[in-house]
């Protein structure tokens, strides 16, 4: 007897615990030989696991040819390795891999019926997940798991139930994410008017006598240069396609305004948290380095004091997906002591003439993105930008008075677009646990009223019994014929 059966709730009248097995067929996905594979769409869609998911239903990436396992129409997919418990509907025949298995209702009881029955247990059967390597769940499990069965004619109405509830509560969802992605368009904009001028417009005309024109400060940045012999002439910056900036402010290469970039350590790291911490790509995260699921060296490595990062430095990510590479964040003191990893670019920004909070928010920010996208290269699947490339990324440049006040405007912009990003964030969180209080309470018999006159779940169960001996017997004179 399982936990799960001890655990066992009072169900209302005309209800029956059954177990999966007794009321489904299940097929387990078994994988097809590599060289059936094909993307030219030719054979059924080859579904493998979640990867392929979308709310209701799959999205194929690959096609197989000669498939060893399949799913039809209508039957629920779920997956049963990596994660254990997400569910969809196969839209139509497919082959399923061995990370999903399809289960199929019989006597009349329909696929949604199914995937809400499947979708209010996904937490009891991804705690039965085990192993070592990736978490799966067994057939022998999936086929057992206690299944509250309400009579057909109410299963329908539960569905009808669940559709409408979920229909209002997948309306307001869109409506948060609009109201997300307008914060996202919100915030660019911010960026716009910050690095065109237009946010310290008013500010910069009262304090026009006080300010040094930028390219006075960047020549004189260059000649102290040559005096230490650290100056590398870089080529003029051709304008065309940049932001037009106002009176007062150039454009400056990376590399003409920085004491330094440098890449980190590719010394292997381990999980012994009485070392150094090393940053590596993952932790940077939405413009902010968050100091999680870290790596470490012992703190005996040699090159610890080269590498320690120091407040205002800024991590560039010089390699990964297209979508992640030339992301940086800035690291500052109150956060722990810390070295990089050799992913990672170390840029130190010359204090006296350039903010690392300006320098970190251009990068981020769209025109960013414009620049490292015309120079990234692909090397092994992987988006790649390198030191050289990253020097020569121009950057808007005005005295560093004015950018301490953009970063300042910017900064309070963002705080109040930050706040309602919480709330929203909440409110999602919320709608989840509403989705999932809905399934508990209809496969508690709470959701949809009862009506006596409905046939009890066990005739019906009675009836998918002698259905599956039919299927069985026909099954066994059909190997019988072969045999002869």
């Amino acid at each position: 007897m399982t936990e799960q059966d001890i655990n066992l709730t009072e169900l209302p009248k005309g209800w029956v615990w059954t177990r999966l097995v007794e009321l489904t067929d299940i097929i387990q996905g078994q994988s097809p030989p590599s060289v059936t594979y094909n993307e030219e769409e030719n054979g059924l869609p080859f579904y493998q696991g979640k990867l392929e998911f979308g709310d209701v239903y799959p999205l194929p990436q690959k096609w197989c040819t000669a498939p060893r396992k399949i799913a039809e129409k209508n039957d629920v997919l779920i997956s049963v390795r990596a994660p254990v418990g997400p569910t969809n509907i196969s839209p139509g025949r497919s082959c399923i891999g061995r990370g999903l298995a399809a289960i199929r209702g019989l006597g009349g009881i329909e696929p949604f019926f199914v995937l809400y029955l499947i979708r209010a247990h996904e937490q009891i059967l991804s705690g039965q997940g085990t192993g070592t390597t990736f978490n799966a769940i067994t057939g022998d499990k999936l086929r057992n798991l206690a299944i509250p069965l309400p009579p057909l004619p109410e299963q329908k109405r539960i569905v009808t139930k669940i559709e409408e509830l979920f229909t209002r509560l997948d309306n307001g969802v869109n409506e948060l994410k609009k109201v997300q992605l307008q914060l996202k368009r919100y915030r660019q904009s911010v960026l716009k008017s910050a690095f065109n001028g237009e946010l310290t417009a008013k500010w910069r005309e009262g304090h026009k006598a006080e300010l040094e024109p930028a390219s006075v400060l960047l020549e004189r940045i260059k000649i102290e240069r040559k005096k230490n012999g650290k100056y590398k002439e870089l080529p003029q910056i051709d304008t065309t396609d940049l932001l037009e900036l106002p009176e007062g402010w150039t454009w400056a290469r990376i590399g003409e305004i920085v004491e330094a970039l440098q890449y980190g350590t590719s010394e292997k790291t381990n999980d012994d948290s009485a070392g150094i911490p090393v940053v590596r790509m993952g932790n940077i995260q939405e413009g902010k380095l968050i100091f999680d699921r870290l790596k470490y060296l012992p703190s005996t490595y040699p090159l610890i004091g080269e590498l320690l990062l120091q407040d205002g430095d800024i991590l560039f990510n010089r390699t990964n997906s297209s979508e992640l590479v030339g992301k940086v964040a800035k690291y500052n003191n109150s956060q722990p002591r810390a070295i990089f990893a050799s992913y990672l670019i170390r840029i130190k920004p010359n204090r006296d003439a350039y903010d690392p909070d300006f320098m970190t928010y251009f990068i981020n920010s769209f025109y960013g993105r414009q620049y490292i996208n015309s120079v990234v290269t692909q090397q092994v699947g992987q988006a790649n930008v390198n030191g050289t490339k990253l020097a020569m990324m121009p950057v808007p440049f005005c005295a560093l008075a004015e950018q301490q006040k953009i970063v300042e405007g910017i900064e309070s912009c963002f705080s109040v677009a930050d706040e309602i990003d919480a709330t929203i964030e909440v409110s999602l969180k919320q709608s989840e646990r509403l989705r999932q209080s809905i399934l508990k309470q209809a496969f508690e018999g709470k959701l949809v009223p009862h009506d006596p006159e409905d046939e009890p779940a066990d005739k019906l169960l009675e009836r998918i019994k002698a259905e599956k001996m039919k299927i069985n017997m026909n099954s066994k004179r059909g190997r019988a014929v072969n045999v002869r």
